[in-house]
């Protein structure tokens, strides 16, 4: 998942960010509310955990203005501010779901792969196609029910490719997803990786199509695609 992080607390942010990325998460990180949009201009994220307290410009406000444009992003609140009044108001002003701090980091995961779940139609703690199956608790493939062995940037690409799974993922996507702010890799990059998991996935019922113009989709494989 590629994470956008709205908090101002910076040893928290910090701290955050650090864990979501060891958790296998791809995080930016924004410590002013100004930015937020900015940034989802730019990038796509799968999910924005937002802080309601951020100053040069509230999460309230953010969220509002997000939703009044209908962006569909799903959104995590966070805020210290605890209470049934603060709740109500953040659902109702497009929140998908509400954390109070202090929060233990393995609940706040949990709530993140959640939301992009539902967001992505399934309620299903696995992501899959066809065979091809996706465990969001140990972030491991498999393959017919067997361990597929990838390295860390064929896994990387895999996940993004299965998160949106009949979906086009545009290169700079995948490029986003695998590498992030790297700027010294060569966009061919992704054509080695894409060879690379066409073969482990060969004669299995899955493939990975390039539409042109779109990027790329893993689908189920049907006689005559090729």
């Amino acid at each position: 998942m590629r994470i956008l992080l709205a908090e101002d607390e910076r040893p928290l942010g910090e701290w955050l960010a650090k864990a979501l990325e060891q958790g296998g998460c791809r995080v930016d990180w924004c410590d002013d509310g100004r930015l937020v949009e900015r940034a989802l201009a730019g990038r796509d994220y799968d999910a924005l955990v937002l802080d309601l307290g951020l100053p040069g410009r509230d999460g309230g406000t953010i969220l509002r203005r997000l939703r009044a444009r209908d962006e569909r992003i799903p959104v995590l609140v966070l805020t210290a501010r605890d209470t049934l009044g603060e709740r109500v108001r953040s659902l109702n002003e497009g929140a998908d779901d509400f954390l109070a701090k202090p929060f233990e980091l393995a609940e706040l995961e949990a709530r993140l792969t959640a939301l992009v779940r539902r967001a992505r139609g399934s309620e299903h703690p696995r992501l899959a196609c066809g065979p091809l199956q996706f465990d969001t608790v140990t972030r491991q493939f498999t393959l017919s029910a067997e361990p597929l062995q990838l390295s860390p940037r064929e896994h990387a690409l895999l996940k993004a490719l299965v998160q949106r799974s009949g979906e086009p993922l545009t290169r700079q996507q995948a490029m986003d997803r695998v590498f992030g702010d790297d700027e010294d890799v060569q966009p061919s990059v992704i054509d080695v990786l894409l060879h690379r998991l066409r073969k482990r996935l060969e004669d299995s019922g899955v493939r990975i199509h390039t539409y042109r113009g779109l990027g790329y989709v893993l689908e189920l494989d049907t006689p005559g695609q090729h």
